[in-house]
């Protein structure tokens, strides 16, 4: 019986390469995309399916617990329970903390962290339940060492981590384990966007002279996602070229 796999945040950069991973791999992958990128979804869709991966999309606005109960219930009832969650939807709004407005906390916590709780409240009695889970929350190089400019996004990648940890001993005599995933730098259509004298800067302060490719985060997740990574729970995997190393 395939796993059912939710990825929230699926259709981006790296979202692309978990669900594509996770299919590969055996898993009913389902992508989660903002009610807001229906357009996208569609036409992400078709990409994939032109690619030979038949992944189904959902719209759901994961920092309304509402709307991701709402989301749950219907994947259950298309596709059965929830077996692993990748929660990997984020966004930032940086700005040095002297200028940050409560608008921009808000949206980095309520997007990066309170929908890590959203969904997984929402599948986390059922894992316990049937015996199995796996829950891999997608936090960032920026939540271990903290950023410039990112006080709001650093906090909320750092919460994740705490809250892998707490209900990593929750889950652990039932079945289900809750890690994170911690990557660097990543080449997406984000950072090849950047300036070349920035994107420049940061590779060289990177120890392996490059960004990750999305392909390589997607198979650290699809490692802690397998049933062979049953021992594994509460952990960090920094996948960030020596960037920082704890």
């Amino acid at each position: 019986m395939a796993r059912i796999a939710l990825v929230t945040g699926g259709i981006g950069g790296i979202g692309t390469s978990i669900c594509t991973r996770l299919a590969k791999d055996g898993c009913t992958v389902i992508a989660n995309h903002h009610p807001s990128e229906a357009a996208v979804a569609e036409t992400w869709k078709k990409d994939r399916e032109a690619e030979g991966f038949a992944i189904d999309t959902i719209a759901a606005d994961v920092s309304s617990f509402e709307d991701s109960a709402r989301m749950i219930k219907e994947i259950t009832e298309k596709h059965g329970p929830v077996d692993v969650l990748i929660n990997c939807a984020g966004i930032t709004r940086d700005k040095t903390f002297k200028k940050m407005e409560h608008a921009q906390w808000d949206a980095v916590m309520r997007v990066n962290l309170d929908s890590v709780f959203n969904v997984t409240r929402n599948v986390w009695e059922g894992m316990l339940e049937r015996g199995f889970g796996r829950i891999i929350n997608i936090s960032s190089v920026n939540g271990q060492r903290g950023q410039f400019g990112q006080a709001n996004y650093s906090a909320a990648k750092a919460g994740m981590h705490g809250f892998t940890m707490a209900l990593a001993q929750e889950g652990a005599s039932k079945g289900v384990t809750v890690n994170t995933v911690s990557p660097g730098y990543v080449e997406t259509a984000m950072t090849l966007a950047m300036d070349d004298t920035v994107r420049n800067s940061i590779i060289s302060g990177v120890p392996m002279r490059r960004m990750a490719q999305p392909a390589e985060i997607a198979a650290a997740i699809a490692f802690l996602a397998g049933d062979e990574s049953a021992y594994i729970t509460g952990a960090n995997l920094p996948v960030n070229g020596g960037l920082f190393m704890h």
